[in-house]
């Protein structure tokens, strides 16, 4: 296969329109897969995206059009650049026109992608071993999955960008189910390396949660005092990002639009001093430091490729601070260019402690595991519906007393910032619903009051 890079350059030579960028995303990834605590595959994929974006002069403005394709050979070259070329004529002057950045640069371009392999489970996969066996022993059975991507990304233009980032990430997800599959319980964790995964702490979380449903209370719907684990907080705040462009709120079409007409930056929206903010720079969970898109949309635009990315915060002191904006929608809103992140930094001032220590401090309420089936039902209030899943657990003077039924759950997360008793401490963490898609997320687990559960739930 001919490198990213060459494949870069020789598409950019053969261009015949007035600026032309092209994309490569070269990822490979091993994995491992298992059920009734039984390894039942492993393997490694490799895989190539490459995205050809052309751009026509059009009177003061430009025109552009993109096609994405899983792999080109040299012989494909001049089809898709003319295929490009085809869809930027079609689509006329572009909404979202912006200068074209020049003569960028990052990374070790000439660098080829170190494709990552089963070696990175090399101690991850005895103690996986271990467990499983001790699982079997005492009739727990163990079905997940662990994998670990490394992805390069190439960006190069006729203009001189020649931009390069490498994105390592893993994650692990782990059911237990015990008692003929009558209890279920999850955990799962997130890793560049996998030398920090302990498969004992997955192990002891998963034993007590199964422990904590061996007494069964049913309670009725209604408002709760509710413990969310990190993994649930990101579930439902990363959807609040998504709804969070600039153009969206200034148009009056998102949760963050003035009555009136604007944007509701500047205005308070949290009780307690709740911070969120993105940073490439940041020391754990850093991300690329230049904007690359193969589409424009309203979170991203063809024209920002390679525009540099800086901190933002998105909200500050529980003050909304900034939405997300390309530079075609800052100047609309004619607040400043704040383009998204790849990661997503929260934690609430004095907060502290683990999920244990939240439990400590609610004397009648409910403690999740997980959520899924997240959907929005209106999206000027950002109310979302999903439902909860392996393992509600009541939590009386500050104790589990044992676990509950499932719950529909109706609830908004803008809400509930007003609505924050507590928090612990800023933990790496994995959503579950959006797994696979949402990587570096840091917040902390919460306590939030009155949250909505809004009918029982027949599922387990």
């Amino acid at each position: 296969m001919i490198s990213a890079q060459d494949l870069v350059e020789k598409i950019l030579a053969r261009s015949t329109t007035d600026d032309c960028i092209v994309v490569v995303k070269d990822s490979t990834q091993a994995n491992l897969r298992w059920a009734s605590s039984t390894l039942t595959t492993n393997g490694v994929i490799q895989e190539r995206s490459v995205t050809v974006i052309a751009f026509v002069a059009v009177g003061g403005s430009m025109a552009s059009g993109g096609v994405t394709r899983t792999n080109i050979d040299e012989g494909d070259i001049d089809s898709v650049l003319s295929e490009a070329k085809a869809a930027a004529l079609a689509a006329g002057e572009a909404e979202d026109f912006a200068p074209l950045a020049k003569d960028v640069s990052f990374g070790n371009w000439s660098a080829p992608h170190i494709p990552t392999g089963p070696e990175v489970f090399s101690t991850f996969a005895p103690d996986l071993g271990e467990m499983m066996h001790r699982s079997k022993s005492d009739a727990i059975e163990l079905f997940g999955y662990a994998e670990h991507t490394h992805e390069t990304l190439w960006v190069g233009s006729k203009g001189g960008m020649r931009l390069r980032h490498d994105s390592p990430i893993g994650r692990v997800e782990m059911t237990g189910k015990s008692h003929q599959r009558s209890r279920s319980t999850w955990n799962g964790v997130e890793t560049h390396d996998f030398k920090d995964v302990s498969v004992a702490t997955i192990d002891a979380a998963i034993r007590q949660r199964l422990a904590w449903q061996e007494k069964k209370i049913d309670l009725p719907a209604g408002r709760y005092d509710t413990i969310f684990p990190s993994g649930s907080i990101a579930d439902i705040y990363v959807y609040m990002m998504w709804v969070s462009g600039g153009r969206d709120a200034f148009e009056g079409q998102s949760v963050f639009s003035k009555n009136g007409g604007g944007t509701r930056v500047g205005e308070k929206l949290s009780n307690v001093g709740f911070q969120l903010f993105s940073d490439p720079a940041h020391p754990r969970l850093g991300g690329s430091p230049f904007v690359s898109a193969a589409v424009s949309d309203p979170f991203s635009s063809v024209f920002d490729n390679g525009e540099k990315k800086s901190r933002v915060d998105w909200f500050k002191d529980g003050v909304l601070q900034s939405l997300v904006q390309t530079r075609a929608s800052a100047k609309l809103t004619s607040l400043p260019y704040t383009p998204m992140g790849d990661n997503l930094i929260m934690s609430v001032d004095g907060g502290s402690g683990n999920l244990e220590g939240l439990i400590k401090k609610v004397d009648h309420g409910l403690l999740l595991t997980t959520l899924w089936y997240i959907r929005m039902v209106d999206p000027n209030t950002l109310l979302l519906t999903g439902l909860t899943r392996d393992g509600v657990y009541y939590v009386k003077d500050g104790e589990v007393q044992g676990s509950t039924n499932n719950f529909r759950w109706n609830d908004s997360p803008v809400s509930a910032l007003s609505r924050l008793s507590h928090a612990g401490a800023t933990e790496w963490t994995q959503p579950r619903e959006w797994a696979g898609d949402v990587t570096n997320m840091s917040v902390p687990p919460m306590v939030i009051k009155d949250f909505n559960m809004s009918t029982v739930s027949p599922g387990n």
